[in-house]
């Protein structure tokens, strides 16, 4: 195994371990959306990261998710996500995690069903990848 493969699947283990507190989160009283969405947030992070990590593309240290996509796509890499949806989960990393009065740019199901995407996509491109070493 490569240790781009070996990265790819660690970022993939994070990602699930992210994407497994979300729905957690999603589902507990109390506790506002923003908070859960900020592990959404951070699974697509995890799991763009997985790709590029695979590829060996390297990235700069960020939350932007249009970055991370953008850089992909400029090597034919296209995520099953666009970058419209991607922006509206990129705020959760870093601005509403500091805000009090969150305006809810996604809703929870929204958000679920990107992650998931973005999850089954990157850990199909892993499995892609073992298909031809």
């Amino acid at each position: 195994m490569t240790p781009q493969r070996e990265e790819a699947e660690r970022f993939m283990r994070l990602a699930r371990r992210d994407q497994a507190a979300f729905v957690a989160l999603l589902n507990a009283p109390a506790v506002d959306l923003a908070v859960a969405c900020f592990h959404a947030q951070q699974a697509a992070e995890k799991a763009l990261k997985a790709v590029m990590c695979l590829r060996g593309l390297e990235y700069r240290r960020t939350h932007d998710l249009e970055e991370l996509a953008g850089t992909l796509a400029d090597v034919g890499i296209v995520p099953p996500v666009g970058v419209i949806e991607l922006r509206c989960l990129t705020p959760y990393a870093v601005e509403f995690r500091y805000d009090d009065e969150t305006i809810h740019l996604i809703s929870g199901n929204e958000a679920g069903r990107l992650i998931a995407l973005l999850l089954t996509w990157a850990a199909a491109e892993i499995a892609r990848s073992g298909d031809t070493n």
